[in-house]
């Protein structure tokens, strides 16, 4: 049985900590350049949706039902097979959805900054004339959020998780007293990075808070609406259980294409009431005249239907599946029963969280970085990069060949077992 860290005499720590360091001297010999800082799919996955390029193959191959002439402008909120199929992929109605651009991303984007510009359905004024105006963010959460966030000037409200989701209580506490509380992140399902699932108790709280400001809304990122590596996790849907609750209008739900087919050249889409839909593509009318919709109508044509989205998915969780079984096999068999951190059994998504010892995840990310395995900052799942007890870090396995991730995966431990030992020999 192994002695954990915590127990070893400084003696052993001394000659645990010199067997370490010899072996990573042999990993930073060998000029690794392996990339693992983002959940990007690899050549396998991309591979899978290369059919969907000869979708449109003749030069009278562009038409969309009711003759729109998919070369030209209009359909600003979309054609309509797109709005169909995704709708039914999100969980609403044709007529609740837009689809636009190519990804999720810059659509939250847009609706902050909107937001902050004009205001929201309901609000008063534009929020930025608000004052300090904040979000909530589930932590462990998405940096992206975080960085949207950070660059409009909007103060972030870390929220703690758990493996039901994030803490209601401390959400409705805060949401009730605040009026410049405006909104929250979350990813509901498969979430980033925890492979989470949110309960049904969560989403019906969250359906029902009662805020303090009158415009608050939930900007919920679905962005691995279908994404199970291991098994499935039903979600409840937030906007059917926003209406049930009264509160219709509070909630946004973003989704995109961009892990079923070609990240960046995907198709992006927002999901909400009516009359939220009304009052953004009103907004949405000064900003653009129509959207890529031969983009849109290659992705009907070669996704047809939500089952068959289904079947690739299930494509891609057989792609996935090894690399992630590779890191947690390693992350077992290196880690386990030393004191040197623990991790986190994802559902489905793209990512396992690793929760090192308090002070030592940015250590662990910077001797592998040396080792030539790039990582994604420790520190990126909490708000303005600080995770309060250096402890977090987002494994990403899923672009690096699986012979290449393993060796990845043998730099990481040796780095967090290095970065553990260093830390108990500084311990008073």
């Amino acid at each position: 049985m192994l002695k954990p860290y915590s127990s070893m005499s400084r003696e052993e720590l001394l000659s645990e900590k010199e067997s370490l360091d010899s072996v990573f001297t042999s990993f930073k010999a060998k000029g690794f350049s392996f990339n693992m800082a983002r959940g990007k799919p690899d050549k396998d996955q991309l591979d899978l949706s290369m059919p969907m390029l000869d979708e449109i193959v003749s030069s009278s191959d562009y038409t969309a039902a009711g003759g729109v002439d998919c070369r030209n402008y209009g359909e600003l909120t979309g054609i309509s097979e797109a709005k169909n199929l995704f709708a039914e992929y999100m969980g609403v109605a044709s007529d609740e959805i837009i689809i636009g651009g190519s990804a999720s991303l810059a659509i939250m984007y847009d609706c902050l900054a909107r937001a902050m510009l004009t205001g929201v359905l309901g609000s008063e004024k534009p929020w930025v004339q608000e004052g300090k105006i904040k979000f909530l963010c589930p932590v462990p959460g998405y940096d992206r959020h975080f960085s949207i966030c950070q660059f409009l000037g909007i103060e972030m409200i870390n929220i703690p998780t758990s493996g039901e989701g994030p803490d209601m209580d401390m959400i409705e506490k805060l949401a009730a007293g605040d009026p410049l509380i405006k909104g929250m992140w979350c990813v509901p399902k498969f979430s980033n990075p925890l492979g989470i699932t949110y309960s049904d108790r969560i989403i019906r709280k969250m359906a029902s808070l009662k805020t303090a400001a009158k415009d608050f809304r939930i900007f919920c990122d679905n962005a691995y609406a279908m994404h199970e590596v291991y098994r499935d996790v039903p979600l409840l849907n937030l906007l059917t259980a926003c209406k049930e609750a009264g509160n219709p209008n509070m909630v946004y739900l973003f989704g995109s294409t961009n892990k079923l087919t070609f990240p960046g050249s995907g198709v992006g889409f927002l999901a909400a009431s009516k009359e939220n839909i009304a009052f953004i593509t009103k907004q949405l009318s000064m900003q653009a005249i129509g959207w890529d919709k031969l983009n849109m109508l290659r992705h009907v044509r070669f996704l047809k239907n939500v089952e068959n989205i289904r079947v690739l998915m299930k494509k891609h969780a057989s792609l996935l599946r090894p690399k992630f079984e590779a890191v947690l096999e390693k992350l077992e068999n290196e880690l386990a029963g030393r004191g040197a951190g623990q991790w986190v059994k994802p559902d489905g998504g793209y990512f396992i969280t690793f929760i090192a010892e308090t002070g030592c995840a940015k250590r662990a990310v910077a001797l592998c970085k040396e080792a030539g395995v790039i990582m994604t900052d420790a520190g990126a799942t909490h708000p303005y990069g600080n995770d309060p007890e250096d402890r977090y870090i987002r494994i990403a396995p899923t672009f690096p060949a699986l012979d290449e991730l393993k060796a990845a995966m043998e730099v990481f431990c040796t780095a967090v077992r290095l970065a553990s030992v260093e830390r108990a020999l500084s311990s008073p």
